[in-house]
């Protein structure tokens, strides 16, 4: 007779259904595990054992036998250890057999029986209930799971208690889920002195989830205002907090099984390699592009970052998501996120100012923003020059509107956009649209037409460039409370594009 148990196999963000299939047979005694484990799960073998008999159950002196279907697909994570003993108990008549095929369970064993919480508990739960089924985890991963909502989910805290709750003898109440918090900062807005055209960038860029560069002297304020960015954008919709979590479950982040609805923000240093930055790894986990999904990516120092990570960057801009190719693995995560870049002039960082400014000017300025290729800069909605605040100008009080002020502004116009794009699948803010819903939503009026077309040809705008300057526009606009695109959006779109110090 064969039992058997289900669990999950993680590829990017989707759980694959994999049945642990357990056979107890005549034969020398062994415990083998197949169907391409790898290390931590072979070894799984050696932690249920320890755990039963921490139980007072004895394994026979036969052939045991689990195999893991589909046998092709790899089989990584101490998650297996639940649903291998799960099997394991039906194949010794300790548990019966069609509660054990009605459960999808994950994992991991500690010796003395005792269940260690697991990553991927979300989508885990998710693949259940698209199978119908239940889903059996650790105690500290039940909070998380029971987000799903759509099926049952027992945590347990060790294997014992599954034992008790699935013989009859001490039920479980099913888990409920975690807490939803909004992670306040305390920031402000207002605590930033001065530098009101850089705000009002953040602003447009927040609205439209546009593409945005500061490039300033060191102390101007560029990672002070990128660091209030979280302060202005909407909470997270339901459907987009239950994207972003399932890729920080898969990662280990959510807090005690509580789900945030507030934007990531990540902020990678520039020493981080590639496999940091796009994903990767042995087992291809998502990296910060992917954990930015649905928020913000801020890369300070932007041109110290390696070339070769710089210029991964550019397809997934493009098209919201980045595909790991690896010989073991090809996983797929998405990442539809704000990157927020910060840069100084040059490497001594005093360009503009001829009494700081290095021997090499204006050389040196060419030559470090030059790191930055140009099709990548082509993809920066927004670039700003951030000048040097006045010391004196410290002391002054606030000034500008505060983030409560600028997120209900933010707010009203991504409220516009949603409108706008009802209906339309994948399309939910201007940065979204291209090709005809562009041109359906955003085509300027003959006086916008016209300055547009002269700059292009002044400036020699790329093909992207022109169109990205239109979407800027729109956000404007839909700031501006318009509905359509006139002379003043554009013009003030434009003056974010090429009045910088970083040029086409």
């Amino acid at each position: 007779m064969v039992s058997c148990a289900y669990t999950v196999a993680f590829q990017g963000v989707e759980a694959r259904m994999v049945e642990v299939q357990c056979a107890v047979t005549a034969g020398l005694p062994s415990f083998s595990i197949v169907g391409l484990p790898d290390k931590a799960v072979s070894e799984a073998r050696d932690r249920v054992r320890t755990a039963l008999t921490s139980m007072a159950i004895a394994l026979p002196s036969k052939r045991i036998t689990i195999n893991l279907s589909p046998a092709d697909l790899p089989k990584e994570g101490s998650h297996f250890d639940l649903p291998i003993a799960f099997a394991l108990l039906a194949a010794l008549d300790i548990l019966p057999d069609d509660v054990t095929r009605s459960v999808v369970a994950l994992g991991e064993l500690s010796l003395d029986g005792t269940l260690v919480p697991v990553v991927g508990a979300l989508p885990a739960a998710m693949a259940a209930a698209a199978q119908d089924r239940s889903l059996l985890c650790p105690q500290g991963s039940g909070a998380e799971a029971a987000w799903v909502g759509a099926t049952q989910v027992i945590a347990a805290a060790s294997l014992g208690d599954v034992v008790r709750h699935y013989t009859g003898q001490t039920p479980l109440a099913p888990a409920t889920p975690g807490e939803v918090t909004l992670d306040p900062t305390g920031r402000d807005l207002r605590e930033v002195k001065g530098q009101e055209r850089a705000k009002r960038a953040l602003e447009i860029a927040a609205a439209g989830r546009h593409h945005l560069m500061f490039v300033g002297t060191p102390g101007s304020g560029k990672s002070m205002l990128a660091a209030r960015l979280p302060t202005i954008l909407p909470p997270l919709t339901p459907t987009e907090a239950l994207e972003t979590s399932m890729i920080h479950s898969l990662a280990g982040l959510l807090d005690e099984g509580g789900i945030s609805r507030a934007r990531p923000f990540r902020e990678p240093h520039h020493t981080a390699s590639m496999a940091a930055i796009i994903g990767g790894g042995r087992q291809a986990k998502p990296g910060e592009v992917s954990l930015a999904h649905n928020g913000v990516l801020f890369m300070d120092e932007f041109p110290e970052f390696p070339r070769t990570v710089l210029e991964t960057l550019r397809q997934p801009i493009e098209t919201g998501e980045v595909m790991i190719a690896r010989a073991n693995a090809h996983v797929k995560y998405p990442c539809k996120f704000m990157l927020v870049a910060a840069a100084n002039p040059c490497k001594c960082g005093y360009l503009p100012d001829p009494a700081r400014a290095c021997a090499r000017v204006p050389q040196c300025g060419e030559d470090y923003m030059g790191r930055i290729s140009g099709p990548l800069m082509d993809r920066f909605d927004l670039r700003v020059d951030v000048p040097p605040v006045a010391f004196t100008d410290l002391d002054l009080p606030a000034s500008g509107a505060g983030s409560a002020q600028v997120a209900a502004r933010v707010a009203e116009a991504r409220a516009v956009q949603l409108a706008r794009f009802d209906g339309r699948s994948g399309l939910s803010v201007n940065a979204d649209a291209q090709g005809d819903v562009l041109e359906e939503i955003a085509t300027p009026d003959a006086d916008a037409r016209d300055l547009l077309n002269r700059v292009a040809e002044r400036f020699h705008l790329s093909a992207r460039g022109y169109h990205r300057v239109i979407r800027v526009a729109r956000t404007i606009a839909d700031l501006d409370g318009s509905e359509d695109v006139r002379k003043p959006h554009i013009a003030e779109a434009v003056s974010f594009r090429v009045a910088s110090p970083v040029h086409e």
